[in-house]
């Protein structure tokens, strides 16, 4: 994020606008709308600007810029090209915010895309590189937000004060702010029913205070790391949580969807460094939720597959505090997907399993026959034991040369897939420095991956 999205009050003082073309006249419709004293320099200008101009709504001096011009200035604009370079060095001098039309490279500061429903104000950016992007954007914002919605949050300022005598600071008016904006009071605002909607509004106000809400506890799967995979449960979720217990294995990007004022604990879990202990993640789960807080645990790809999703459901029931489960993408599915991996295929698998390489007491007891057979292995934690996992595989009946796949980070920007075999697997995440999370998936349907180079012959078998 190059530039720090804010809002810049200009109410009653000077903004300096530099050139007199249709971006000129444009820039300066927003100021004057936004109440800046707008100061003009230009030796030409269109006929909407010399019309403001004779109204009294603009100074005006028919010049060059000189550094002079910076006089008392709050915010410059510069729409003519021939003047930005001077106007840059005299402004970097004083630390003025500046905007030169369509050039990034010089500006200080950058006019959004806007969307008014005054004073609801969404702003649209993309660094200065993607106007139009940005111009679709707005469009698309534009048609999905209620006319209504600037009327909305004024009728809600008029009761601000009300609320807060009634309601302590914190998660009761935060819960009854929610439940306005998603009730039918907001709903007789935006249909133009204010009468209606402010008797209702003051009979919410004054009632008693509802107790404490329960507490809930939700199992949020993230998917394998790529926050476009989130689903709209999870996102919600999200959204709405008071606390937020998440492990090391979520994608980086995934805590970014978070409520920003949601408390949030790491209790990040990676093979030999725990940062909390199962016993203390439970208890955390239990200790918030009783309060009436809304926990989430985040947890990598899906909650029910290796993921204690179980054993936390079961103690939550077994405390009387009320869970969900929201699925998720399972990592072995997303990571053979972003590996282009089929799991099944005709003539090469007609399975799959799903295995995981680290039982409660070490390695798991993993069933040879399973090992042994033709479908298509998934072994989640097993990077620490690779070799040894690829032995006992082999003393199966699996051939040593069976394809083998390490897709680490799956769906993470630094994804990366490895190629080998049963027989090369120890060596090849040893001098890969594998560091995961990471997904080994084993038989024939590796070598159809995007980066692997399958024989002839078995193309010709998964015909």
């Amino acid at each position: 994020m190059k530039y720090f999205p804010i809002f810049i009050d200009v109410a009653q003082r000077v903004c300096l606008l530099v050139g007199g073309d249709e971006a000129a006249a444009r820039k300066l419709r927003l100021l004057l709308k936004a109440g800046a004293k707008v100061r003009l320099v230009a030796k030409q200008v269109t006929p909407e600007i010399a019309e403001a101009i004779a109204g009294g709504s603009v100074g005006y001096a028919q010049r060059d810029f000189v550094p002079a011009d910076l006089a008392n200035v709050a915010y410059i604009v510069v729409s003519d090209d021939s003047q930005a370079e001077a106007v840059r060095a005299a402004s970097a001098r004083l630390g003025i915010p500046l905007n030169v039309v369509d050039r990034p490279d010089l500006s200080t500061a950058i006019t959004p895309g806007i969307v008014d429903r005054n004073p609801v104000i969404v702003a649209i950016g993309s660094n200065g590189g993607a106007p139009v992007l940005v111009r679709r954007l707005r469009e698309r914002i534009e048609a999905a937000l209620p006319p209504g919605l600037g009327r909305l949050a004024a009728f809600a300022q008029r009761f601000r004060l009300a609320v807060a005598a009634t309601r302590p600071p914190g998660d009761a008016r935060r819960r009854f702010w929610e439940g306005f904006f998603d009730g039918p009071v907001a709903a007789q605002v935006l249909d133009g029913r204010e009468d209606e909607a402010c008797d209702e509004m003051l009979r919410l106000v004054n009632a008693a205070e509802q107790p404490a809400p329960a507490g809930l506890v939700s199992l949020v799967g993230v998917g394998p790391g790529d926050p476009d995979l989130l689903t709209l449960k999870a996102l919600r979720a999200m959204q709405d949580a008071d606390s937020v217990l998440y492990d090391a294995l979520i994608g980086p990007e995934i805590l970014d969807y978070v409520r920003r004022d949601a408390e949030r604990i790491c209790v990040g879990k990676r093979k030999g460094a725990h940062c909390k202990s199962q016993k203390e993640i439970l208890e955390l789960l239990r200790e918030r939720a009783a309060a009436g807080r809304r926990v989430v645990r985040l947890k990598g790809g899906d909650p029910f597959l290796f993921g204690r999703g179980g054993e936390e459901l079961v103690y939550l029931r077994q405390q009387g505090i009320a869970a969900e489960v929201v699925p998720g993408i399972t990592a072995a599915l997303g990571a053979a997907a972003a590996a282009e991996i089929p799991l099944t295929h005709r003539g090469l698998a007609q399975g799959c399993s799903l295995l995981t390489g680290h039982g409660k007491d070490g390695e798991p007891d993993l069933d040879p026959a399973l090992l042994a057979g033709q479908g298509t292995l998934a072994i989640y934690m097993g990077l620490s034991v690779a070799k040894r996992l690829a032995e006992r595989i082999v003393a199966a009946g699996r051939p040593a040369g069976t394809p083998v796949a390490v897709v680490e980070r799956a769906t993470w920007k630094d994804q990366r897939t490895l190629y080998g075999t049963l027989e090369t697997l120890g060596d090849l995440v040893r001098r890969e420095a594998v560091i995961g999370p990471a997904l080994l998936i084993v038989g024939d349907v590796v070598s159809l991956g995007r980066e692997a180079a399958p024989p002839r012959s078995l193309l010709q078998a998964a015909v």
